[in-house]
């Protein structure tokens, strides 16, 4: 018999201990009691809980087909990346090229030739040449992996956020070469602003939290015998490298995008100032599972 709020959480423990599925039931007990012990600890009124379903109500109107209000304040609460590093580097105990999908992947991104360019509309920006190497473990190159890239433009939006780039525009698909290597040139992207018309965005202004994302390249990488690597490169100068809205950077997907103040040693079209990438993903065995795009 529940007599005082002390007698909420055993009730409620009790009832929850019943769940037959064994992975339901450890979810189910653990989120009582961490939510009950949340009520508890921040003594919450009883218009701070309306407030809150409210919050929640709206998060799902604002959800759509193009728009995901519920991962967006997983990222800015450091949710989304506290679940990808628990679940990646040998169940967090080891650093990872793991990283968020983020919500503008595509599927059936086009094929690209070592070397050439995912630029397919007029994109002004300064070229960028990304050289790559894909390794296991151990160190050892991981040939004939498919690898997916894509990135926002020089003016912060993605092809399919902006009308004014062609399709497929700053994206490609290679594979690996029998050394793991793949290269191919862009320009260079810039850090952009997550939405904030919704509950996120009050959230951050309420914090005096900026919205921004560090400039970034993704990768999503797939050979048969290991995860699925999702990735993203953080450019080091990036002015919001520190304080990443999404909590996205980690000390092992930072690189230097170095920037050339002479022309290009081959490139005869490229005169400075152009940036280079080299960078080492490092994929983990076990199922090779593909994510779903995350929006239409």
């Amino acid at each position: 018999m529940i007599r005082t709020y002390e007698d909420v959480t055993p009730a409620v423990l009790e009832v929850m201990a019943r769940t037959t599925d064994p992975r339901l039931r450890k979810i189910m007990i653990a989120l009582v009691r961490h939510l009950h012990g949340f009520i508890v600890e921040t003594r919450l009124t009883e218009a701070e809980f309306r407030a809150a379903t409210a919050i929640l109500a709206e998060m799902g109107r604002l959800t759509t087909d193009s728009h995901q209000e519920f991962v967006l304040m997983a990222g800015s609460l450091g949710v989304s990346s506290l679940v990808c590093l628990l679940n990646n580097g040998d169940q967090g105990r080891l650093e990872t090229s793991q990283n968020l999908l983020g919500p503008f992947w595509r599927m059936h991104s086009p094929r690209v030739e070592y070397g050439g360019s995912i630029v397919r509309s007029d994109t002004p920006g300064s070229p960028l040449f990304v050289n790559a190497k894909v390794v296991d473990r151990e160190g050892a190159p991981v040939a004939g992996a498919e690898v997916d890239v894509w990135h926002a433009s020089p003016v912060g939006l993605y092809e399919n956020q902006d009308p004014d780039q062609a399709d497929m525009n700053l994206r490609g698909k290679l594979t690996t070469d029998a050394e793991g290597r793949f290269w191919l040139r862009s320009v260079m992207m810039v850090g952009y602003p997550i939405p904030t018309g919704g509950a996120v965005g009050r959230l951050l202004k309420a914090q005096n939290r900026h919205p921004f994302r560090p400039a970034h390249l993704h990768a999503l990488i797939v050979k048969e015998g290991f995860k699925v690597l999702i990735s993203q490169v953080y450019n080091s100068a990036d002015p919001h490298i520190d304080d990443d809205v999404q909590f996205g950077v980690t000390k092992a997907t930072l690189a230097d995008f170095v920037r050339h103040g002479e022309p290009h040693p081959t490139a005869g079209d490229v005169a400075a100032p152009w940036y280079s990438l080299d960078y080492t993903y490092v994929l983990e065995r076990g199922p090779t599972v593909l994510p779903k795009p995350p929006i239409k």
